[in-house]
């Protein structure tokens, strides 16, 4: 293959983590463990959710959502690295290239405006708890839920795009188990300034603006939790959105921790590591966040696995 700017190649190579035979059965195994306790994990709460009329409410109309876009998330890199390894190939189409990243970004844009929104639910019920049924009404719920897909899309939308008409040269090995949008833009051999500069302007506005909304709707909150008399009612005002506050932080932290690390190490098999924390584990933990501190998911997880367990003994006798 000469060695020039290619703009038809077929292919990409994804390097993973380690390319010693040895040790692919334990990263197989893995993985595929993790995958299947964030499917399993975030199947179970939408099930919850659903056949409990209890917790038909804002909040947990936002849980169910956020569950939902977890697995999407997940299922968006994972299955491809199991199948690669299974099958001994690195080999990644350049359409499935494009498609992986253009559901990636879409799925982690979710999980920001989500996170965001779930922010926002909590401000108004500790804020403003008389007005909440009427300010978080059914419709503005839908709405700022398909808002959050339609932004969601129109950027991945985007920024997919911007990608196609960039040209690669020979060296197509990308160090991630996964297509990332800034590998693939750094592999180009055609001039990427627009396409930095979308990154860099979408970075500081859907990243960082759906941030600041949480920080301003908990700054609100603290505020208003300071205000209650009593230590019971701190309690119970706290209690609400420890949750939420518990998986934003993990979302937040581990996301900032990947790309402090990409850019303090030139190591692509630590910058690869790093970001499984916000790739797999984070979707995997939050089930087990919600459900560990939240007493009325528990209570609808008993329930559900009572009325699963009942109906399999029927079905038996």
């Amino acid at each position: 293959m000469d060695p020039a700017n290619d703009t038809g190649i077929s292919e990409f190579l994804l390097m993973g983590f380690s390319e010693e035979p040895e040790l692919q059965p334990l990263i197989f195994g893995t993985f595929l463990s993790m995958y299947l306790m964030t499917v399993f994990g975030n199947l179970l709460i939408i099930l919850a959710i659903s056949s409990d009329s209890q917790l038909h409410t804002t909040m947990y109309f936002f849980l169910a959502n956020l569950s939902f876009v977890d697995i999407c998330f997940t299922s968006t890199t994972i299955p491809k690295m199991l199948w690669n390894i299974q099958t001994q190939s690195k080999v990644i189409t350049y359409a499935d290239c494009i498609t992986q990243i253009y559901f990636f970004i879409l799925f982690a844009g979710l999980d920001m405006f989500l996170l965001t929104v779930m922010a926002y639910d909590r401000f108004v019920a500790i804020c403003h708890p008389v007005h909440y049924q009427v300010i978080m009404n059914p419709r503005l719920c839908g709405l700022l839920v398909l808002g959050s897909w339609v932004l969601s899309a129109l950027h991945s939308l985007l920024e997919s795009l911007m990608v196609l008409p960039l040209s690669f040269c020979t060296v197509l090995e990308i160090p991630q188990f996964y297509c990332e949008l800034n590998l693939i833009i750094q592999l180009a051999c055609s001039d990427t300034f627009l396409n930095n500069i979308v990154l860099y302007f979408a970075c500081v506005f859907l990243a960082g603006g759906p941030f600041i909304g949480i920080l301003y709707s908990y700054s609100k909150i603290v505020s208003s939790i300071r205000g209650i008399s009593s230590a019971q009612g701190k309690y119970k005002a706290f209690s609400t959105c420890a949750s939420h506050l518990s998986v934003v932080s993990l979302f937040y932290c581990t996301s900032l921790g990947v790309y402090l690390s990409s850019a303090a190490t030139q190591s692509s098999h630590l910058s690869a590591t790093a970001s499984v924390l916000y790739t797999v584990v984070t979707p995997m933990l939050n089930p087990f966040i919600y459900s560990l501190r939240n007493k009325d998911v528990k209570l609808a997880l008993m329930r559900f696995s009572g009325m699963a367990a009942q109906k399999r003994s029927i079905v038996l006798g």
